[in-house]
Order: structure tokens, then C-alpha cells, then sequence
């Protein structure tokens, strides 16, 4: 099963978590709280050194979770996740080596872009599915809306500043099929082992309907 392919079709999956790391010992019990809120697909990004490690065991131990690696900057970032058992990598940008890497390792890429340039370079190597990273930072909802005429073929899962709260206006869009979300695991619930709350935000997710 490829968690890119269940995010692409539809607001099955509204919100991807983006997911932070600090201690290896943590990654069973949140994605368990996670699973339990009924968010599956979950992105640890490669911002700690314990990130490696976690996607193991949460690979290993819950495999019905479909976890894939963040933070994807160059091809060697790709062959260690795959190796850890990361069905699926998210880059913050795009370049062909990374493109490339993770077609040879079979391992499906949400890549990052920022620009119409990036765009079009994703769309020459057979990237469709897209993230728009910074989303806020770079444009948020205008930019999404200017490119949804140029780019109608592309779909985007914007991440980088969204919020419970904005989080609707971007499923809105036609263009957007999810969003990214770091609020779905706050670290003070992380440090605290609050595993009830990230539980109650998994399943508040369930709940994001477009504004009418």
C-alpha cells in the first residue's frame, strides 16, 4: 500500500503528522496514540538522531502504521530510511538526485517545492503529488490558488505553519488533498507522555471539513 497513492485520492488521510523525535523510546507509544486517534500514515522527520532509530521500530513493531521519513535532503537520507523500513520519504525540496534515489529504491516521494520552477522540474522526473513547504512562509493559500490554472494536473500537501485552526481553509481547495501538521504532536505532550491528547488530536483531524 502506498500512502502517497491513499493521499492523493481524497480527504481520506485530511492530515499527515509531522513528527519530531527526541527519544527513540517514545516512537511505540506515540504512533500508537496516533493509531488510536485513527491517523495512520505518520512522517518522522530526519531532525534527530533518534529519527533513524524510531522509524525502525515503528516499522518493526506496527506495521500497520505506514511511517515514512521527513527531512529527505539527498540520497544517502533516502537509502538509510529505506533501510530502516521507511515505506515512504518527504523532501523539503526537490532535485533530481533525490527523485532519482527514491525511484531506485522504490521508496514513493512527496517532494517539497516552493516554486513554479520546482514544479515543473518535479513534473519533468513524474512527481504529481506534491508539497508546498514553507506553505505559510511562501504563499499559503493565494499562491495555491494561482497555481491550481498553470498546474491543474498537480495536487499538494501543503506543511510548514498550518495550524488545527487554518487547516480547513487549505482542504478547501481543490488543488489540496491534505495538509501537514506538527500540531498533531506537541512536544510538551511528547516530553510528558501525554499519549491521551495526541490520541484526542488524531481523532480531532477526522472532524476538518472545509468551511461553508
Amino acid at each position: 500500500m502506498n500512502p502517497l497513492d491513499i493521499a492523493s485520492h481524497g480527504p481520506v488521510i485530511p492530515v499527515i503528522p509531522v513528527i519530531v523525535i527526541d527519544r527513540v523510546e517514545d516512537a511505540l507509544p506515540l504512533a500508537e496514540a496516533l493509531l488510536a486517534g485513527g491517523v495512520k500514515v505518520l512522517e518522522v522527520t530526519l531532525r534527530t538522531a533518534a529519527a533513524l532509530p524510531a522509524i525502525e521500530a515503528i516499522a518493526r513493531h506496527l506495521p500497520e502504521a505506514l511511517v515514512g521519513v521527513g527531512t529527505v535532503l539527498n540520497a544517502d537520507d533516502a537509502r538509510r530510511a529505506s533501510e530502516a523500513g521507511a515505506r515512504f520519504a518527504v523532501s523539503p525540496g526537490y532535485t533530481s538526485d533525490v527523485g532519482n534515489a527514491c525511484k531506485g529504491l522504490g521508496l514513493p516521494l512527496l517532494p517539497g517545492v516552493a516554486t513554479s520552477g520546482e514544479i515543473m522540474a518535479a513534473l519533468a522526473d513524474g512527481f504529481s503529488f506534491l508539497k508546498l513547504f514553507p506553505a505559510e512562509a511562501a504563499g499559503g493559500i493565494p499562491l495555491l490558488k494561482a497555481w491550481a490554472s498553470p498546474f491543474g494536473q498537480v495536487s499538494f500537501c501543503p506543511t510548514g505553519g498550518i495550524s488545527q485552526a487554518t487547516a480547513p481553509n487549505y482542504l478547501a481547495l481543490p488543488n489540496v488533498r491534505c495538509v501537514g501538521g506538527s500540531w498533531l504532536t506537541p512536544a510538551d505532550a511528547m516530553r510528558q507522555g501525554d499519549w491521551a491528547r495526541i490520541t484526542q488530536l488524531a481523532r480531532d483531524t477526522h472532524a476538518l471539513r472545509a468551511p461553508v
